[in-house]
């Protein structure tokens, strides 16, 4: 079995979602393997991973939308030392994802027609964030 590892530096705007199916299919096409899985991980507790529709944008407006309800930036908080957003941040992180698994067949992802894969910047301002991509198989 082979291992093909690459840490990508990927650039978010505040609160959005940042489609990166492209990229990693991208990552997947270089590492030549035809037959296995893909492994993603965020390196990061303030931001995180989904695969969400990709077709109609409403679907992530929504989801945005949802989240800020459910976790808000007004509430009372112990951790404020990064600011008032920091650990609704890490609310969200928590209740998502930091990591993703998705196979691969024939050298390509096997998402479904409707799912793309996103890394969703919780904070106020943007960042670099680091995210390794691990593939494994033939």
């Amino acid at each position: 079995m082979a291992h093909y590892q690459k840490l990508l530096a990927i650039r978010t705007q505040p609160k959005a979602f940042r489609k990166i199916t492209s990229t990693i299919q991208d990552v997947v096409a270089e590492s030549g393997i035809r037959v296995g899985i893909c492994h993603l991980f965020l390196r990061h507790t303030s931001a995180s991973l989904t695969i969400q529709e990709n077709a109609d944008p409403d679907v992530l407006t929504d989801l945005a939308n949802y989240f800020a309800k459910l976790v808000p930036e007004d509430a009372y908080y112990i951790h404020n030392a990064e600011g008032p957003d920091d650990m609704p941040a890490h609310i969200r992180t928590v209740l998502t994802k930091t990591s993703e698994q998705i196979p691969i067949a024939q050298g390509h992802l096997t998402l479904g027609t409707w799912q793309g894969i996103y890394l969703w910047e919780h904070r106020d301002m943007g960042h670099s964030r680091e995210l390794v991509v691990h593939i494994m198989g033939e």
